[in-house]
């Protein structure tokens, strides 16, 4: 993810029954995400808890397009991709602090206005869904460069959104987030986890 204010890769666990998360840790009484300087590191610090992460591919999220449009949203025009990325992220990474409630609750405005957004229909938008998406797309920027954050954590077990080890039927991943004005990739790498 190409934003501003942060950089380093977080992790996600997904594929099970469980909606998609950003990994987090419990932390002197609060959930705070891992972040690594390297996919190399983050691939290391899973596969130490016996996560690996098999493959790998490259895909970029561009925060920094969608805080500047948050920046301006009346002059500058809706960068669709970046923001269904966002709004995914945004998403996960509230699941994963167990901080839904720092985002505002989605109803059938919401809906509609992701269904125009992921078509590239953004011009469509009435006023209320358009209303509705910067209001979740800006509490989702604050979500991000407030969270607390774990840089290169050594000893600390991944944890799912109850503080529970992961069970079987998810995946872990790697995601390059990049924040500082440079070029950045989401590195995504899945496997599955053993059984319990």
């Amino acid at each position: 993810m190409r934003g501003i204010g942060r950089s380093g890769v977080v992790l996600w666990i997904g594929g099970g029954d469980e909606p998609d998360r950003v990994a987090a840790l419990a932390e002197g009484g609060r959930r705070c995400v891992p972040l690594f300087v390297t996919v190399r590191q983050a691939r290391l610090y899973a596969s130490r808890r016996g996560h690996g992460l098999a493959t790998c591919s490259a895909n970029t999220l561009e925060l920094a397009r969608v805080q500047h449009w948050l920046a301006d949203p009346v002059r500058r025009q809706v960068p669709p991709g970046p923001v269904l990325s966002a709004w995914n992220f945004f998403e996960d990474l509230a699941r994963g602090l167990d901080a839904v409630d720092r985002l505002p609750r989605q109803g059938a405005v919401h809906n509609s206005a992701y269904e125009k957004l992921f078509g590239g229909e953004c011009p469509g938008w009435t006023p209320d869904e358009r209303r509705a998406v910067l209001e979740l797309i800006t509490a989702g920027a604050e979500l991000w460069t407030s969270c607390p954050v774990i840089v290169r954590p050594r000893t600390s077990a991944v944890v799912d959104g109850g503080g529970r080890a992961e069970r079987a039927g998810n995946t872990v991943s790697a995601r390059r987030v990049e924040a500082v004005e440079g070029t950045a990739a989401r590195v995504s790498a899945a496997s599955g986890l053993a059984p319990p």
